[in-house]
């Protein structure tokens, strides 16, 4: 397992001439009646591992088959690549490896001919093929390749799709909740694949709902939500839309004085308290980025012990701003 991020090779890469790997711009796909795009933005550069962020039904599995070409938009401009995925998906797809959520394979296949009928598959189509990389990753997902495809469980049926779309030598990985049925130490696996990819020159777009995962991940992200744009951007400068949590432990005495202050600042907003021993309170509140050294500043004022800066992470970003659930 240690192997896998070590003498990353360049063969395969490099032959994306632009900067934008995958380029949305004003995507409309309707079904019917039924809007499932609308106006949607994407922008993925190279070298990037972008995450594609919305709940069930926001649209991202729509919008991953327009970006393979396997549905044709009503609007709007599709790059992939440098090419136009309605006219040359084939020639795209030979570069681009993709991971759907749920696998379909074929039940009375061993895995290890599932993985050469994948690989000849592949070659036929004018792709390249890694036969080392892949033994390294059967290797580092455990996967024993000699047990039949029905006989896999979902996570060893993922372990098969991810370990060729890894041994592939292609400029893009597409990955559609790559790592579901996968167990925690396979999700760290999987995370030092991406991280090999990177180092061998390709790009990714991960769709995730594991929103641990793609921070850990992802360097920008694009969130979408009924099928247009939310929010997209570099994840660091991201962190601005959410508030950090500022806590601390103040005297009794002090609590509702210093309480008090900080609302002022931050207009009336809640800050929660919770006795933590006699005479001695947990001041905690959400806390916009403008307004911290003004709070930090009330709370210093009262002498405070276990002072608590969380600065916010994604889950915030995504669940306090967009307020996003099932449509």
């Amino acid at each position: 397992m240690s192997g896998l991020l070590t003498n990353p090779s360049t063969q395969g890469v490099g032959k994306v001439v632009t900067d934008d790997v995958v380029l949305v711009q004003g995507l409309t796909k309707t079904f019917g009646n039924f809007r499932a795009i609308e106006d949607l933005d994407l922008r993925v550069t190279r070298g990037a591992v972008h995450g594609f962020l919305g709940p069930n039904g926001a649209g991202k599995t729509t919008t991953i088959r327009v970006l393979l070409g396997l549905y044709r938009r009503d609007g709007g401009s599709v790059s992939v690549l440098g090419k136009d995925p309605a006219t040359h998906s084939s020639v795209i797809n030979r570069d681009v490896s993709y991971v759907a959520g749920e696998v379909a394979l074929w039940p009375t296949l061993t895995g290890r001919q599932a993985l050469d009928v994948l690989a000849g598959l592949r070659r036929a189509a004018g792709g390249e093929y890694d036969d080392d990389r892949e033994r390294e990753l059967i290797d580092a997902f455990a996967l024993d390749p000699s047990k039949r495809i029905r006989r896999y469980s979902k996570g060893n049926r993922q372990k098969v799709i991810l370990v060729a779309a890894f041994a592939a030598r292609t400029d893009l990985l597409i990955l559609d909740e790559p790592t579901s049925g996968l167990d925690p130490l396979m999700e760290r696996i999987f995370g030092e694949c991406v991280a090999r990819a990177v180092a061998d020159g390709r790009t990714v777009l991960l769709s995730s709902h594991i929103l641990g995962e793609v921070e850990q991940l992802c360097d920008a992200v694009t969130i979408i939500k009924d099928g247009r744009l939310v929010e997209t951007g570099r994840l660091s400068d991201m962190r601005h839309l959410a508030a950090s949590t500022i806590s601390a432990v103040v005297s009794g005495d002090a609590a509702d004085r210093v309480a008090a202050d900080i609302q002022a600042v931050l207009g009336g907003a809640e800050v929660e308290r919770k006795q933590v021993q006699d005479n001695a309170i947990r001041l905690e509140t959400s806390v916009p980025e403008e307004h911290i050294d003004a709070v930090l500043q009330r709370l210093l004022v009262a002498h405070p012990t276990d002072v608590r800066c969380t600065p916010a992470s994604l889950e915030d970003l995504f669940l306090r701003h967009y307020k996003v659930g099932s449509r």
